[in-house]
């Protein structure tokens, strides 16, 4: 099975309306795609994305967010459970943005991968370095810490489901992208931390993907690099062209 996928997260962005529209647009631009397609999509239209994309091959929703704990007294949360009753396949978690403003760190988020997977979610996990840490050459400590508090009490089982997205916080939104030899070190970095943890056949055919300002015209040369499994894709999702570009840009 092919281990690439493009993945979309939207954030705070999109009407219901222009939700639909994007991925009907997407949809057809793209037609069935070589890779694994998902949008991660703004909680209000989780149900009425997974109705389009439902029966459609290589295409997945994604939410952006849960709570740790299963019910409770949690104004405006949204549990694992109830994602999954509604055919969710995948949630964003540990992204730099939750990290920041929510105050978020590993062993929250390794506590909400372990609630996804009890209930059939399949995470996609994000982890990834500051400008400064990058400028003092420490990238692969951090990253290497935040891989091990958060995914290193799983099984192998349990890895086998998560997606890994590597986004220098740097790079995310600020029109700066890692060059494909840094994405593809640190791609490879963290495969070497998962072939020492659980395996090397887990970790061959783990997807890692890189998030950080992925756009048409950088797509091709960082998913030509060997441990780039795909991207993340933040600002360029939200125009089906672009989007759909990105996708024509791996092949399966």
């Amino acid at each position: 099975m092919s281990r690439t996928m493009v993945a979309g997260n939207w954030k705070m962005n999109t009407s219901p309306a222009e939700g639909a529209r994007l991925i009907q647009e997407v949809m057809e631009k793209v037609g069935t795609p070589a890779t694994r397609v998902v949008f991660g999509v703004p909680a209000l239209q989780l149900m009425q994305a997974q109705e389009l994309v439902a029966g459609h091959t290589n295409y997945a929703i994604a939410a952006q967010n849960m709570h740790q704990e299963t019910s409770g007294a949690y104004t405006g949360e949204i549990s694992a459970g109830m994602l999954s009753e509604v055919g969710i396949e995948y949630v964003i978690l540990g992204h730099s943005e939750r990290r920041d403003y929510a105050g978020e760190d590993d062993d929250l988020i390794n506590l909400k991968i372990q609630r996804a997977l009890e209930a059939g979610l399949r995470p996609i996990y994000c982890c990834g370095e500051k400008l400064d840490i990058r400028e003092a050459g420490n990238q692969e400590l951090v990253v290497g810490k935040q891989v091990e508090q958060a995914l290193y009490s799983l099984d192998p089982e349990q890895i086998e489901k998560i997606v890994i997205a590597y986004e220098p916080v740097w790079a995310i939104g600020t029109g700066r992208t890692a060059s494909k030899e840094q994405a593809q070190d640190m791609h490879a970095y963290i495969r070497r931390m998962i072939a020492n943890q659980f395996g090397a056949d887990v970790a061959q055919n783990l997807t890692i993907l890189y998030g950080g300002s992925v756009k048409p015209n950088n797509a091709v040369e960082l998913f030509s690099q060997p441990d780039v499994d795909g991207g993340l894709v933040g600002g360029a999702s939200l125009d089906a062209e672009n989007f759909a570009a990105i996708v024509n840009a791996i092949g399966g």
